[in-house]
């Protein structure tokens, strides 16, 4: 089976809905890689704001994947809570998540008027609910990392 349990579907014959998913998993995943990759610097170089928003980011993006796979609308939606209890009306296995933390990081991390530094346990945490989740939703849609990486090859 191809990506999403649909044979080919992203291999040549692009289905419209299966496009806007790849596309949403595209971001997610750069957000995903740009935190890992931060996370490698020498622990007195870590932005660990940074890598706390875009942990925030691909979890936001990833959720969103799910629903736009499921043909659900979200609007203009960022709130992790409310996105996931929307995925959860889907599948109840969303309900296990525990994802709310981290919509902290969306806007609080960005700027100086609410000024906090999260340490680089905090990052680190993130980043590791950025796996489980990664973890999650791939199962859920059927998708590889592999095939993610192939797809940003091939942009």
């Amino acid at each position: 089976m191809g990506s999403f349990g649909y044979k080919n579907c992203f291999e040549g014959r692009y289905c419209i809905v299966r496009e806007e998913v790849k596309n949403w998993l595209l971001k997610a995943y750069e957000d995903f890689k740009a935190a890992k990759f931060l996370l490698s610097l020498p622990e007195d170089e870590i932005p660990t704001s940074v890598i706390c928003f875009h942990c925030q980011q691909f979890v936001e993006k990833a959720l969103k994947a799910f629903l736009v796979f499921h043909k659900v609308d979200f609007g203009r939606l960022h709130n992790l809570s409310v996105l996931k209890n929307l995925c959860a009306k889907i599948d109840k296995d969303f309900d296990k998540l525990e994802i709310d933390k981290l919509n902290i990081y969306a806007v609080e991390v960005r700027y100086p008027e609410d000024f906090f530094m999260p340490s680089v346990e905090e990052s680190k945490e993130c980043y590791q609910l950025a796996i489980e989740v990664k973890r999650f939703i791939f199962d859920k849609l059927g998708v590889e990392e592999g095939e993610i990486k192939k797809w940003l090859k091939g942009k």
